[in-house]
């Protein structure tokens, strides 16, 4: 009987040794089909080896795109990149037809996973209630919320920065994450919620620890990954913030739900709120589930927004000739509008929306865009056949440099796309704004999965310049001229936080 059993059990191992073993060879023959797929397209960039591949492009994204970009104009190839896995780089001119892709043929939230490391950072990228309250509920509400959300800054501004009666130190980029947790935290929760010392420690560094922990993994082997990752420190750190952030909304929400019951209650004008609104009908009934919802949208508004506007004033430091201009269009603007930044006086900022969006074409958040995973394979217009499983990306910044695109785009021109406002039709005025996004403009990404919230992130952005712009006079240190350069790893470029710049009052 013992025997018997025995030689069951043999055979039941056998059976599962040999199922395994199928399985690896049938996933090393996919592997290798796709690679051999992959491999009739041109190849760019790296060195002899994928370890020296891997390490020129943490060490030199940017040129390998622009330096692509030139050599396979108008061609698709491919490039190994710092994950040890090989990108197909896409020309502009296949965005219009990649577009029409079903996101089950071409999928962006995969995509982010693998950027953003979600294995492992496990921060939400396809929520479809994000999306769609920003999209439904946030962006129509900017008219009656702007003069609401123009108060917050001034009130974060003043409180965050000192008197600066002189030329004072300020490291702008911390005093930027508070400003921009207040403000947007205003939105996120409600005027109660928004300086709660819990929610803005969750709001300042859960952004700061998620860009640790990402910059942590990338800098990792790929294939240590699915061991050490979860064991990093700062991984550690994101799983803490995660319960913090339940402990504190628990109860927010739980009395938001009980007030419901009045019929006389009167429900809050925030994204929380709206979160709430639609819950049923997207089946969601985890308050810890809205924290991770909570903690997705201020990584997604608060980082950014933070970096843009870092970038946007350290090249302002070195550029102090568009600051009487923009001040001046600013005064006008809000006089017109009864000194309040609406809607209406933010459109009438041409000039700083200019600067803004110059200042993103030299300092993006990144080289590339469109990046998306191929669930099926496709073959573009050309004949080019890109297999299931590969990831495609367009180099945005390459694209900001091509003078084609933008007449001597080298030479940084603060007013470039105001000019060309005013000296075109309504084509031209919606073409040039900050907020656009089209086959030269991918700043915000493109087609249906454009950042959602560029709408709010843009009027935010400039509220805060348009009010250290009107009250602060703004240099670097020590009679520098150069801008403080950007920290760049892989695809990814963002300011040095360490850098500080000189702030004084306007003498009025």
């Amino acid at each position: 009987m013992i025997l018997q059993e025995l030689s069951g059990n043999s055979h039941i191992l056998q059976t599962a040794f040999a199922a395994a073993g199928l399985f690896a060879l049938l996933t090393f023959i996919s592997h290798l089909n796709h690679r051999a797929k992959i491999a009739n397209l041109p190849s760019f960039g790296g060195g002899d080896s994928r370890e020296k591949s891997r390490n020129a492009y943490l060490q030199s994204a940017k040129k390998l795109y622009i330096d692509g970009y030139k050599k396979f104009k108008g061609q698709v190839y491919r490039m190994m990149t710092s994950d040890d896995e090989v990108s197909i780089v896409v020309p502009p001119r296949f965005l219009p037809e990649l577009r029409k892709l079903p996101d089950d043929i071409l999928s962006f939230p995969k995509a982010v996973d693998k950027s953003m490391e979600v294995k492992y950072t496990k921060i939400l990228t396809d929520e479809p209630l994000i999306s769609h309250s920003v999209k439904a509920d946030l962006t129509p509400a900017l008219v009656r919320l702007n003069p609401i959300i123009c108060q917050e800054v001034d009130e974060a501004v003043k409180e965050e920065l000192p008197p600066c009666e002189d030329w004072t130190t300020v490291y702008i980029y911390m005093k930027l994450v508070h400003i921009v947790a207040k403000v947007s935290g205003r939105v996120f929760v409600g005027p109660e919620l928004c300086r709660d010392q819990d929610y803005l420690d969750s709001g300042i560094n859960y952004t700061m620890e998620l860009i640790g922990a990402q910059q942590a993994i990338k800098l990792m082997h790929p294939w240590l990954r699915p061991f050490l990752a979860s064991r990093l420190p700062q991984v550690k750190n994101l799983r803490r913030r995660e319960k913090l952030a339940k402990q504190f909304l628990e109860p927010v929400v739980q009395a938001r739900r009980n007030a419901e019951k009045d019929p006389d209650y009167e429900k809050p004008d925030d994204l929380l709120q709206w979160f709430l609104n639609r819950t049923n009908d997207y089946g969601i009934d985890s308050t810890a589930y809205i924290a991770q919802m909570q903690l997705g949208t201020i990584f997604a508004a608060i980082h950014t927004t933070t970096l843009t506007t870092t970038n946007i004033l350290y090249t302002l430091a070195v550029k102090p000739e568009y600051i009487e201009p923009m001040r001046d269009e600013i005064r006008q603007a809000m006089a017109d509008n009864d000194g309040i930044i609406t809607s209406r006086a933010l459109q009438k900022m041409e000039k700083l929306d200019s600067f803004m969006k110059e200042t993103m074409r030299f300092y993006p958040a990144g080289f590339t865009s469109f990046n998306r995973r191929v669930m099926k394979g496709i073959t573009l217009s050309d004949g080019t056949y890109i297999p299931a499983g590969a990831i495609i990306e367009v180099p945005s910044h390459a694209i900001y440099q091509d003078d084609e695109n933008y007449p001597s785009a080298d030479e940084f021109d603060g007013f470039r796309f105001s000019k060309l406002r005013k000296g075109g039709g309504a084509t031209e005025h919606a073409r040039n704004q900050f907020v656009t996004t089209n086959e030269q403009n991918l700043g915000f990404g493109y087609g249906r999965h454009a950042c959602p919230g560029r709408f709010f992130a843009a009027n935010e952005i400039k509220m805060i310049l348009a009010r250290l712009i009107l009250d602060y006079d703004i240099k670097n240190p020590d009679g520098v001229t150069e801008r403080h350069p950007n920290t760049e790893v892989g695809r990814s470029t963002a300011p040095d936080a360490s850098k500080p710049l000189l702030f004084r009052k306007v003498q009025i």
